[in-house]
């Protein structure tokens, strides 16, 4: 899509999000309701176009671009909106003081040797499909969790009760050395997608009502770099999902994993 394609599409939800939430915005107010009819209308409204797939609208904002000023404006004060679902078709905004999950800068990298196939790295279609396949042949998720585990899933999805439908980008299982199970949904996000604290609270519920005997750790994957991938893992703590901690891996040749890094990784605390 050329550059003013992408702003005019940008500029028509803009219009749209912008008048739903302020036609439906109270002061003071939490959260703010709304239904994909409220997009038709909105558009019709404005006189602007929808694309095929109106969910693209929602979508857009809670993953790809902020959300207009003359929303964030109305935030209460250490909070941002953040657009969950409430049912099919149904959604609402939601002042949360965690939005989107970035990663940090000051991380410590860890390197790897890179595993994964030369003709899969080569042929990967996206950005989001090349990070799930160096995710799945470099065994990430058992390194980064410390528990063997075996893809399930890829793009597994369903509906969950008093959510609507989800998507989870591959779903995990395993089992550590005392025998406890385990699922691990992973969102991937590479290019300008972000990962949004909405999609780990999704893959939550949807863990707890498909998988509920299992230990349920959401993670997320965003590329840094080409061959840097920054993963978190969550948890559910006393006031919702919790991050629980985050590592930088960088896939490297074999050869350029030195002794002096393999000592390094022997002295860091685990």
């Amino acid at each position: 899509m050329r550059q003013h394609e992408r702003g005019g599409k940008l500029n028509r939800y803009t219009q749209i999000i912008e008048r739903i939430f302020l036609a439906r915005h109270t002061p003071g107010a939490r959260e703010v309701s709304f239904d994909r009819e409220d997009l038709v209308s909105a558009a019709q409204a404005l006189g602007v176009s929808l694309p095929k797939n109106i969910g693209d609208v929602v979508y857009t904002f809670r993953y790809r671009s902020a959300l207009p000023e003359a929303i964030r404006a109305l935030a209460p004060e250490g909070t941002s909106w953040i657009i969950r679902p409430a049912g099919r078709g149904r959604y609402r905004f939601v002042a949360s003081e965690v939005a989107l999950i970035t990663p940090s800068e000051a991380m410590v990298e860890t390197k790897l040797p890179d595993a994964t196939p030369g003709v899969i790295a080569r042929y990967a279609l996206s950005d989001e499909q090349a990070l799930l396949a160096r995710i799945r042949y470099n065994r990430l998720v058992d390194i980064f969790t410390g528990v063997t585990c075996y893809s399930l899933q890829s793009h597994l999805r369903t509906t969950v009760p008093g959510l609507g439908q989800v998507e989870t980008d591959e779903v995990y299982v395993g089992v550590d050395r005392r025998g406890v199970q385990y699922v691990f949904p992973v969102q991937a996000k590479g290019g300008r997608d972000r990962v949004s604290i909405v999609q780990i609270e999704q893959d939550a519920a949807m863990c707890a009502a498909k998988f509920p005997l299992l230990v349920r750790r959401p993670i997320a994957a965003q590329f840094m770099e080409a061959d840097l991938i920054d993963l978190f893992d969550f948890e559910d703590g006393d006031d919702g999902i919790a991050l629980v901690s985050e590592k930088h891996y960088r896939l490297v040749p074999p050869d350029e994993v030195t002794d002096a890094d393999l000592e390094a990784y022997r002295l860091r605390q685990p």
